[in-house]
């Protein structure tokens, strides 16, 4: 999972400021980790913990109100009425943020079955449009794929196949046209390509800034399933680790000592 908080870091100074083109920093000193961070280090903890996805979306939200880059409008709206209404009625979204917090379930089971049911779990709390569950288990069954040795191949045509995501065309074709959208259909297949697009980990995540758009979220993305295909080396997963508070940071080790994490191999 430490791939989703790689690509966030890395695209955080650019959501508002798209960057077209490859050659960036890939740390910068003004990176942070955002919300995708965050809800992703919540799917963790509800799966090593159980209970229900959406109470640990509520806390982690609500413990952690001012990330940089922000809560989109109807996650905010909706923590509020969890803490004072103790609503927690989804809100028929389908934004990109059901996807960008997946990336832990592609890592914890092992089944086509058992990945989508999680993923439509995670997802459905809050993102019950059909597009929002369709985002979450796109990446997320992508990410399985990848980690089992799937070849890129086999991962964009049952993409293609089983979701009828549209991933025939390159980061170089879209970049001069690309922008910024917040929902999964405009942004999921943008960073599966850029990951198909990648000569190695870092490489993906560069294709996802790239493009422009909803760089954090893309980043995060994209970083999850190349993390799973590729590999995370050492060195940019200790760089990553320092932006984290110490109890993020626990919850990324707990749960790689449980369901595993990349040794940094590339194919």
């Amino acid at each position: 999972m430490i791939g989703s908080i790689i690509g966030d870091i890395v695209g955080s100074v650019y959501e508002f400021e798209p960057n077209k083109t490859k050659q960036f920093e890939f740390f910068n000193p003004h990176g942070s980790y955002t919300d995708d961070s965050i809800l992703t280090v919540a799917t963790a903890d509800w799966l090593l913990h159980g209970g229900e996805a959406g109470h640990y979306y509520s806390k982690y939200g609500n413990d952690y109100p001012w990330p940089m880059g922000g809560y989109g409008s109807g996650f905010k709206r909706w923590l509020v009425g969890t803490v004072r209404l103790n609503d927690f009625q989804p809100y028929n979204s389908c934004g990109n943020g059901s996807a960008m917090r997946v990336g832990p379930v592609g890592w914890a089971f092992d089944t086509v079955e058992e990945v989508l049911a999680k993923a439509k779990e995670s997802a459905e709390c809050t993102h019950n449009h059909p597009e929002g569950i369709k985002g979450a288990q796109a990446t997320a069954l992508a990410i399985m794929m990848a980690r089992q040795g799937c070849s890129k191949n086999e991962i964009k045509a049952e993409i293609e196949r089983r979701f009828g995501y549209d991933l025939q065309f390159t980061c170089d074709q879209i970049r001069p046209t690309y922008t910024w959208g917040a929902t999964c259909q405009d942004s999921v297949p943008q960073a599966i390509v850029a990951f198909l697009d990648g000569a190695d980990y870092e490489d993906a995540v560069r294709n996802a800034i790239s493009i422009g758009g909803d760089s954090d979220t893309i980043g995060c993305i994209t970083g999850s399933i190349a993390e799973a295909y590729f590999g995370v080396g050492d060195d940019l997963r200790s760089r990553a680790m320092d932006y984290l508070p110490e109890e993020l940071r626990e919850i990324v080790n707990e749960f790689e000592k449980k369901f595993g994490k990349s040794k940094g191999e590339t194919k």
